[in-house]
């Protein structure tokens, strides 16, 4: 039996693990190419700091967190203002939606039970679990990590609510010549496929695209040549929204078994 990716080059556009991928791509014959599409991650604590008094003054009527890591960090941001009290006590007064089972669980730690949660980890998921409510002329705090959640804010703001964002970390932008590079690499179709470790990734690529104005010909060549690998849903919902509608999205969401699944796509 022949290597599912003999031959291929295969992006990885993460910076972590990347020894890891390219040990595996290699196993499976293709040639890993490192594009790094992700900054430093950063804790904004000033920033959050601000935005955590503003929320203090004014509860909310609601409070969705959207990532385990955030909602702590958020605790931990109040306790360090010396509003930690404050806090806890908005969140226990006003309703809460949770994204991801690690945001309920460092929720739980907190004595709150979401009164809306996802059905399948995806903010997809999650605004149908919103619908059935009522956001005219509400204001709702959204924790986010790092990054807009374009249809989260979209659909909240189409039902009449005022939105305050909460970023607890913030993103340094990555190395403009390595997303220079890969976006040229598949326009050029001179890769056969990216994996994609997080949204970030997804977001920053499109976001050069849109700059450049060449996110058709990137659709294109996601559409017609380069294979889109996802390592998740989150992910996946991330590459949906910028319109790649081709992709492989391992049922583990783990590196090797989205490797495995690229290298076993029938390319046609």
């Amino acid at each position: 039996m022949g290597k599912g990716l003999e031959g291929k080059k295969i992006v990885i556009a993460g910076s972590r693990k990347t020894e890891e991928m390219s040990v595996l791509i290699k196993k499976q014959g293709g040639l890993p190419l490192i594009r790094p599409l992700q900054g430093t991650v950063f804790l904004a604590a000033e920033e959050v700091g601000s935005e955590l008094k503003k929320l203090i003054a004014a509860p909310p009527d609601w409070m969705v967190f959207t990532t385990g890591i955030g909602t702590e960090a958020l605790t931990a941001a109040a306790d360090q203002l010396g509003a930690k009290q404050e806090f806890q006590q908005i969140i226990h007064q006003v309703k809460v939606a949770a994204r991801g089972y690690k945001t309920v669980a460092a929720l739980k730690k907190l004595g709150i039970t979401p009164a809306a949660v996802d059905d399948d980890g995806t903010i997809a998921g999650l605004i149908r679990a919103l619908e059935k409510e009522s956001f005219a002329k509400k204001r709702i705090a959204v924790q986010l990590h790092g990054e807009n959640a374009p249809s989260l804010i979209k659909f909240l703001t189409e039902n009449e609510a005022e939105v305050q964002c909460l970023l607890p970390y913030r993103h340094h932008a990555p190395d403009e010549k390595a997303v220079e590079t890969l976006m040229n690499e598949i326009i050029g179709q001179a890769v056969d496929g990216v994996c994609f470790t997080t949204a970030i990734q997804v977001r920053s690529l499109f976001q050069y695209a849109r700059q450049k104005e060449q996110v058709k010909e990137l659709l294109d060549a996601f559409s017609k040549g380069t294979l889109a690998g996802a390592v998740g849903k989150v992910t996946a919902e991330a590459l949906t929204e910028e319109g790649v509608r081709r992709m492989v999205v391992p049922e583990l969401e783990r590196m090797g078994a989205l490797i495995m699944e690229m290298s076993r796509y029938d390319r046609g």
